[in-house]
């Protein structure tokens, strides 16, 4: 980890997962499943957690927000999109609610705590497709 990525995970009050993430905790996942019922699956889950209050949906656009009270109070935004037959990517964007413009990692630690989670109710494949790349084309 650089300096200015330590800096960024402890100093800032945002987090959010992508592709090509330099920590592999935050890199995005990919389950088997379709995006109905990976949609289904996260929101089940956070309707489950008392910490999670659901606040909006959008089934058109793989969203789900929600508002997180564990602890920390937090926004997340769960975004679900299928890329493939049986092949569907979920990524989360966390920004934590503070009065201080940093939350000391908690939002960079939330992520891999959802993550594993949601490997409980769904088939886990992998966190990148840019290392298989080859296999996928």
């Amino acid at each position: 980890m650089s300096f200015r990525q330590m800096i960024t995970k402890y100093f800032g009050n945002h987090a959010e997962t992508s592709e090509s993430h330099w920590d592999p905790d935050l890199q995005t996942h990919y389950f088997k499943t379709t995006k109905e019922k990976g949609l289904q699956a996260v929101e089940d889950f956070f309707k489950r957690s008392d910490s999670c209050e659901v606040v909006a949906q959008s089934k058109e656009h793989g969203e789900i927000s929600v508002n997180y009270t564990g602890g920390r109070k937090a926004f997340i935004i769960a975004t679900v999109i299928m890329v493939k037959p049986y092949r569907t990517a979920i990524d989360f964007s966390v920004t934590t609610e503070s009065i201080m413009p940093f939350d000391f990692g908690f939002s960079h630690n939330l992520i891999p705590k959802l993550y594993s989670q949601l490997k409980k109710e769904l088939t886990f494949l992998e966190t990148s497709m840019t290392k298989n790349a080859d296999i996928y084309n």
